[in-house]
C-alpha cells in the first residue's frame, strides 16, 4: 500500500485528489495539508510514500516546502501540482529532487500512475517533456552553473560519464545498454553509482547537471 499526503490550499483539490487516489487499491490518502508549512510535521507524523505537491500556497509555498523536504534522510517522493506549464518554478522543484511534476488536469488514471511510479522511485518526466523543460531554464547565471556542473561531473570516470551523457538525452536503461554494449543490470549499477557519488536522487537531476555542463550541446 502506498501511503499519500496532499498538499493544496484549495479543499476542493484535495478532495478531488483524494477521491481519485482512493479509488485505487494499492493507493492510501493518509494526510492532507492546506500550507507547505504544515507538510514536514505532517510527514514526520505519517511518513507517507509520495507527497502531491501544489506550488502556490499561503505562509511556505510547494517550493520551498519540497527543497526543504526532500533536504532530509529517507524523504518521500515529490510530485509537483500546478496549473501552468514548464517554467522556473518547476526547474527550481526538479533541482531540489522532486521527481517530476503534474498539472492538475491531467487524467486521473495518469495520476494515479504517475503516484504508483514515483513510489517506485522512477521520475515521472518523459524524455520529451525533460528536454523541453530543460530548453526552457532562465541561463542569467549560465556560466556559474556550467562550472559547477563540470566539477562535479569530473568525479565520474569515463564509463559513468558516458552514461550519465546518455541519461540526459532521455534514453532508457536498454537504450543506453545497447549503444554501448553492455547489458541494462550494468547500466542500472552506473546510474546507481553515479547517483550515490553526485549525491542527487534521480534521473532527472542527472540530465539536468549534464545539461548544465554542455555536454547534450556536444552530443546533439
Amino acid at each position: 500500500m502506498v501511503g499519500v499526503l496532499i498538499a493544496d490550499d484549495d479543499p476542493l483539490v484535495r478532495a478531488g485528489l483524494a477521491m481519485m487516489l482512493g479509488g485505487a487499491p494499492d493507493l492510501r490518502v493518509i494526510a492532507e495539508a492546506g500550507d507547505g508549512a504544515e507538510v514536514l510535521p505532517l510527514v514526520d507524523r505519517h511518513s507517507p510514500d509520495v507527497v502531491l505537491m501544489d506550488i502556490r500556497m499561503p505562509r511556505m509555498d510547494g517550493l520551498a516546502a519540497t527543497e526543504a523536504l526532500r533536504a532530509r534522510p529517507r524523504a518521500p517522493e515529490v510530485i509537483v501540482l500546478t496549473t501552468f506549464d514548464a517554467d522556473e518554478h518547476i526547474l527550481r522543484a526538479l533541482r531540489a529532487g522532486a521527481a517530476g511534476f503534474l498539472l492538475k488536469d491531467t487524467p486521473p488514471g495518469e495520476i494515479v500512475a504517475a503516484v504508483r511510479q514515483v513510489a517506485r522511485g522512477l521520475p515521472v518526466l518523459s524524455p520529451a517533456v525533460t528536454r523541453r523543460l530543460i530548453a526552457r531554464v532562465a541561463v542569467a547565471d549560465h556560466e556559474r552553473r556550467r562550472a559547477h556542473a563540470v566539477d562535479r561531473l569530473g568525479l565520474l570516470n569515463d564509463r559513468e560519464r558516458e552514461v550519465a551523457v546518455a541519461v540526459g538525452q532521455g534514453w532508457s536503461n536498454a537504450e543506453i545498454g545497447s549503444a554501448l554494449h553492455l547489458s541494462v543490470p550494468t547500466i542500472k549499477t552506473h546510474v546507481s553509482g553515479i547517483l550515490t557519488k553526485l549525491g542527487l536522487n534521480n534521473r532527472v537531476q542527472i540530465a539536468l547537471l549534464v545539461h548544465d555542463a554542455g555536454l547534450l550541446d556536444q552530443n546533439e
